[in-house]
């Protein structure tokens, strides 16, 4: 397996849909699945299953305990005798089924940097049915927009994919004042109940916290992993003058004068503390947390935290 290196091509960024036709949306998105199969299957050379194995039924060979794995999985007899932690893997499923729980709220649709989150999402997804699909594997999405919760059966197949992504893309924009109820996407993937899986949540998780109980539940059967979507100016507003805000959700407008440091040190302090409760919240669900940003490589940043978690060694937030 190669390091993840900046010499491996140009940056990648998710290109913009913002008012693209159903023709650009098409060719945007093409290209987009072509940047993700060469690079992805560039950088992480080799015979592998995705971004985390299935987690399967059959017991497996038993390995030491690294910071981040799944505590339900120690392997007591074994760490016993070692007197070092340990804890069991388990074989693969054949089929592994794959849930995407995607926000759509208007907080998304905001970017300052090389796009807009929303098309940072719409990315990932992308990037998580490409890992996740090879050898008959499904993949399946609930879409949260603050208006109604939209559902697409999982269906292996790339063309099922493709599908999906251009529905994702061709969503309208939620109204404001409305946000897409994360709460309520969790609790759409837990019923029916399904076959253990692998669910990647997407948001900016901004917001209440009521989206970390039924997290918790829906990580009691499935392998979950947070995906944080960031913009810079959430973590620190520019030094550039008089600024107007404006609260995506609510359409309230907010002046605020970026000249002054105190008012700078105060809002990084803010964002800051709201970041790290957001993390907090992840880990106390059980789910892993990578955060991409929308003026970084994300593709790199993925590959990075596919790379730490096959290695077992993945902790908290990738930044």
């Amino acid at each position: 397996m190669t390091a993840p290196s900046e010499a491996e091509g140009p940056p990648a960024r998710a290109a913009s849909l913002r008012d693209a036709g159903p023709a650009q949306a098409a060719a945007v998105l093409a290209h987009l699945e072509l940047t993700i199969r060469q690079k992805l299957d560039g950088l992480l050379q080799g015979n592998y299953l995705g971004l985390v194995p299935g987690p399967g039924s059959e017991a497996g060979e038993s390995r030491e305990y690294h910071p981040g794995d799944d505590v339900r999985r120690m392997e007591w007899a074994v760490t016993a005798r070692t007197t070092v932690p340990h804890i069991r893997e388990t074989i693969a499923d054949r089929e592994l089924e794959t849930w995407a729980v995607i926000d759509l709220s208007p907080s998304l649709d905001f970017g300052t940097a090389r796009c807009e989150k929303r098309d940072l999402v719409i990315a990932a997804v992308a990037a998580m049915a490409h890992l996740t699909g090879k050898g008959g594997n499904r993949f399946g999405a609930l879409i949260t927009t603050g208006e109604q919760l939209h559902r697409f059966p999982a269906q292996s197949g790339r063309v099922h994919t493709t599908a999906l992504l251009r529905k994702l893309a061709s969503m309208p924009r939620s109204p404001r004042g409305k946000r897409g109820d994360l709460a309520a996407a969790l609790e759409g993937l837990r019923r029916p109940p399904r076959r253990r899986g692998f669910a990647v949540v997407i948001s900016d998780f901004l917001g209440d916290l009521d989206w970390e109980r039924p997290m918790r539940a829906v990580a009691v059967r499935h392998d979950v992993l947070a995906i944080e979507v960031l913009d810079p100016v959430e973590l620190g507003l520019p030094p550039v003058g008089l600024l107007t805000l404006v609260d995506p959700e609510s359409g309230a407008l907010l002046e605020v004068q970026t000249s002054k440091k105190q008012l700078r040190e105060k809002y990084e302090t803010a964002a800051s503390e709201q970041r790290a409760e957001i993390a907090a919240a992840l880990r106390r669900a059980g789910a892993g947390h990578l955060q991409l940003r929308t003026d970084r490589d994300w593709l790199v940043d993925m590959v990075r935290f596919v790379a730490a978690r096959r290695r077992g060694a993945s902790g908290g937030a990738l930044r």
